[in-house]
């Protein structure tokens, strides 16, 4: 069920994928991402099946009704890898594609055991800022590359 799902998600590509996304959320939608970090300052990555074949990202999703924002990273990373986040910080808010407002927290792995959510994660990874991999989607690979530059220990 769930690669039929996906193989119609990547065929209705562009207005069709925002009309269905705007039909099962709020109106305005907040999209949340975090440079979550391990002990060794590690990012976590991951390739989501429902994104472009191959491409690397940070862990992101969307926020529900009355969460607070910075609860929305731990509970998506939780969710979708088993790890437990504690959101440390925020790092930048911008405005996104239509009603779509993005913002992005550093966060810290505190717990947990790696328990990916297949329908969703086809692999989670930790690299470091010198190993990131090519198929990084480029705006997350600025969001790390912002946090590294705000000197996060």
């Amino acid at each position: 069920m769930t690669s039929l799902l996906v193989k119609l998600w990547r065929l209705i590509r562009g207005p069709l994928q925002w009309y269905a996304l705007w039909l099962m959320h709020n109106k305005f939608i907040i999209g949340i991402s975090g440079v979550v970090l391990n002990k060794q300052n590690q990012v976590l990555l991951l390739r989501h099946r429902y994104w472009k074949e191959g491409s690397w990202g940070l862990p992101s999703g969307y926020a529900k009704r009355g969460e607070k924002l910075e609860d929305t990273l731990s509970r998506e990373v939780h969710e979708e890898t088993g790890h437990i986040v504690k959101t440390r910080s925020f790092l930048k808010m911008t405005s996104g594609y239509k009603l779509r407002l993005e913002v992005s927290y550093i966060g810290d792995v505190v717990g947990g055991e790696l328990k990916m959510d297949r329908r969703e994660v086809l692999e989670a990874k930790f690299f470091s800022l010198d190993e990131l991999p090519p198929s990084l989607l480029e705006s997350h690979r600025d969001i790390i590359h912002l946090a590294f530059s705000k000197k996060i220990k």
